[in-house]
């Protein structure tokens, strides 16, 4: 398919008044963004979409959670939550059979986010996948052994059902990995994350050096590696401060290694902040770090950079996209935690390099937006329901 020439000619598409009547989409993801585990998946399938509800008629199946309503409307998508956060792909495809297969959408878009669909089994409409990362051993970090090999199996097994399947990556790593799985390249675009940027802009940062990760406090993060890289930064810059926010389930762990290396005074765990709170934190970091195994990309990077704020990253699938080493932040050996600790050191100590890439950083994120990544979206979505 000739996705470049799609992206090509992006505006003109997007703001199609033909499209904006008679498009009807619906997409399936595990997650909704009200769900209390979204991430950076529902965050970007949230914000692309939203922006095309206006010109199309955009339907989203994802999961029930406690609490959540059967059905809503969110920012112009229509939320339908059938099944549960362990069943969801069988609750999926039965609601599709039984109740939306002939409903004459235009395009089904298969988020897969979690555990594939595999929506070619039972899909006849136009079909778009949108992929952020192969998860891959990753999966043993975080699940328990049985579900972890049957999430990786699944993952094994796409590119026999998947094959003829359009997709969309958000960064080249995981456009590579989907070749090396065996999806061939000319079946894939590749349309960059953003972040948002609105009431974000670099502010003053602390009288005393920090140290800040926001995102999801998950085992794959590996924010042990973080804390073990500050004990070192500790050593060599007394006055260093570390926080550590948002949602997640492996604060305990994160807890009982503060309290073990005597870090209580410089260590903060918040937990989950507001938006404004976010901001602030990011703003007033001097660096942004984040020890995560791999990434789609790395929404919060951008977050980070759009404050002003450089990052330091393991250089691994994903971070390595959204990092631009030496420019923006820095990358270091995955699991290298003494390099990690010199590199936060020398970005703490070296505050013409600190200035220097937090500039470019801000350049770097501005570069970025979700406006353009809708048009380019539905670009590609437009090529697919035309058979192009």
């Amino acid at each position: 398919m000739l996705y470049h020439l799609y992206l090509y000619k992006a505006k003109e598409h997007f703001k199609s008044a033909k499209w904006a009547t008679a498009m009807r989409i619906l997409i399936f993801n595990w997650r909704d963004i009200k769900n209390p585990e979204a991430g950076g998946a529902e965050v970007h399938l949230h914000e692309v979409f939203r922006r095309i509800a206006p010109r199309a008629e955009v339907t989203l199946v994802s999961c029930r959670f406690k609490g959540c309503q059967k059905s809503e409307t969110i920012d112009g998508i229509k939320v339908i939550r059938v099944g549960n956060r362990f069943l969801f792909n069988f609750a999926a495809f039965w609601h599709f059979v039984t109740r939306l297969k002939d409903d004459g959408f235009d395009i089904i878009v298969d988020d897969v986010s979690k555990v594939p669909l595999f929506t070619p089994l039972y899909v006849k409409n136009p079909l778009l996948a949108i992929i952020h990362h192969i998860h891959g051993k990753t999966l043993f970090k975080e699940l328990p052994f049985p579900m972890a090999l049957y999430v990786y199996y699944s993952e094994r097994l796409m590119p026999i059902f998947y094959k003829k399947t359009p997709f969309v990556a958000g960064s080249k790593s995981t456009e590579e990995e989907l070749i090396g799985m065996g999806i061939p390249g000319s079946n894939i675009a590749n349309i960059r994350y953003a972040a948002n940027h609105d009431g974000i802009a670099s502010g003053s940062k602390s009288a005393n050096p920090r140290v800040t990760y926001f995102g999801r406090v998950k085992r794959y993060k590996q924010l042990d590696h973080l804390i073990a890289a500050f004990k070192i930064v500790r050593e060599n810059i007394p006055q260093a401060g570390l926080v550590i926010a948002g949602k997640g389930d492996d604060y305990v762990t994160l807890e009982r290694l503060v309290k073990d290396w005597h870090l209580e005074s410089s260590v903060e765990l918040v937990g989950e902040v507001s938006e404004e709170e976010k901001v602030k934190l990011l703003q007033q970091a001097w660096v942004f770090v984040t020890t995560s195994m791999k990434e789609g990309w790395g929404i919060t990077v951008l977050e980070a950079n759009g404050c002003g704020t450089p990052a330091i990253a393991y250089d691994v699938p994903g971070l390595r996209d959204s990092i631009r080493d030496g420019e923006t932040g820095l990358l270091v050996p995955s699991s290298d935690i003494e390099g990690l600790a010199e590199a936060i050191i020398k970005l703490l100590t070296d505050a013409e390099l600190r200035e220097r890439l937090g500039r470019n950083a801000l350049d770097w994120a501005s570069s970025f937006g979700w406006d353009r990544s809708a048009e380019e979206y539905m670009t590609v979505i437009t090529g697919v329901i035309n058979g192009e």
